[in-house]
């Protein structure tokens, strides 16, 4: 079976509807799964886009926080009934149990949206189900904390050898993996020894690339970071690329280390203008705004690089993970193979002379109607 990478095409070389999909797994019951359900991030939009695309699954989740999309029913586990939801760490070592204990129903076909231990779902007692996942990551906290300072949460340091174990063991059934992009296909290979068909998630590009007017005559003229403020982000590592740089900087998203920020922006020597939680259209209008966007962060796949492509907006990050996925060194961002602030002035320079019908092109390759065509394609042959 090949690996599942491009978008669908009609004669005319653009991204053709996701038609097919309307009827994907029509007559089949299906029980769609995910982890805990918070904010709409990355693994949530996913979630919902396949619960799109496959209309009359049911849905499950450990638990929800708050009202989280009400419009979309979801039914919580045991999990959401106890306070080890205020604390994913402490959770973790019961997420297989709560996983293995959801429901007494049998489903034709299990799919699980996993990021820590969804995938080792198991619903029913039928011989016949067939189990497929889509990994965002195999859990970070568990196999990879070098990725992520909070993996080095001290409650997890003994029993993550348990945790892994218990990975691999509950997730034997599992039929097909899918992963979102050829980094995380790769760590399914070194951790649990299986292979993954590569589908990449769902970018609204069109609403990013079709901006009002007066959002495309903007004069670039400040470098943009986005995303949540948490330490592996590199959000310092942004203020300090801008002074290198000279240039001033919009820092967008909300996150625990926004006091800490503020305190670093106050020295940098160049403007430093914090956007919190910017609506979606005000989020559009400052990529289009923007000279580039900073992303000095190893991420899974990485979205929101897309979305400033999306704009035309160049992307200089570091040479690892998903960006070498989406960024074209030279031609649609830079990629730098350091964390030295003074190693990105150039790149930083060098995006204003690329071509920005060129780096929105590039963009069209993530879009929802190319997730539809590749997921229905992995899940066909997956399911026969």
């Amino acid at each position: 079976m090949t690996l599942v990478t491009g978008p669908g095409h009609d004669d005319t070389g653009h991204d053709h509807p996701a038609g097919p999909a309307s009827g994907l797994l029509a007559g089949r019951s299906v029980a769609l799964v995910h982890e805990w359900f918070g904010s709409t991030g990355g693994s949530e939009k996913v979630f919902l886009s396949i619960g799109d695309i496959i209309a009359h699954a049911e849905r499950f989740v450990l638990w929800k926080d708050g009202d989280a999309h009400e419009d979309s029913p979801m039914r919580e586990s045991w999990l959401a009934r106890t306070p080890l939801k205020a604390s994913k760490a402490l959770a973790l070592p019961f997420m297989p149990m709560a996983w293995r204990t959801l429901s007494r129903k049998d489903y034709d076909v299990v799919i699980s949206s996993s990021h820590a231990f969804a995938h080792t779902v198991k619903l029913g007692s039928s011989e016949r189900t067939r189990y497929l996942s889509y990994v965002h990551s195999p859990a970070r906290y568990v196999w990879s904390p070098h990725f992520d300072g909070r993996g080095a949460n001290p409650a997890l340091g003994l029993p993550r050898k348990a945790l892994q174990a218990a990975d691999l063991r509950l997730s034997r059934h599992v039929h097909s993996y899918a992963a979102n992009s050829r980094e995380v296909q790769a760590r399914i290979r070194r951790y649990w020894k299986r292979d993954a068909h590569v589908v990449n998630p769902p970018v609204d590009v069109g609403f990013y690339a079709d901006a009002p007017a007066a959002d495309r005559q903007q004069s670039r003229d400040y470098l943009l970071g986005v995303g949540r403020w948490i330490p592996y982000k590199n959000f310092d590592l942004m203020i300090e690329i801008a002074a290198a740089a000279g240039l001033p900087l919009v820092i967008a998203g909300k996150g625990p280390q926004e006091a800490a920020l503020r305190g670093l922006a106050a020295k940098a020597g160049v403007p430093v203008r914090f956007e919190v939680r910017p609506s979606d259209e005000r989020l559009r209008r400052l990529y289009w705004g923007a000279r580039a966007l900073l992303f000095p962060t190893h991420e899974d796949f990485g979205i929101i690089p897309v979305e400033a492509q999306a704009c035309g907006t160049p992307v200089v990050g570091i040479d690892a993970g998903g960006l070498k996925e989406t960024v074209v060194h030279g031609e649609t961002g830079f990629l730098v193979d350091s964390l030295d602030p003074r190693q990105f002035v150039p790149a930083v320079r060098g995006a204003a002379e690329l071509d920005r019908a060129r780096v929105q092109a590039g963009a069209a390759a993530f879009s929802p109607a190319a997730f539809a065509a590749n997921l229905s394609r992995w899940v066909t042959d997956a399911t026969g």
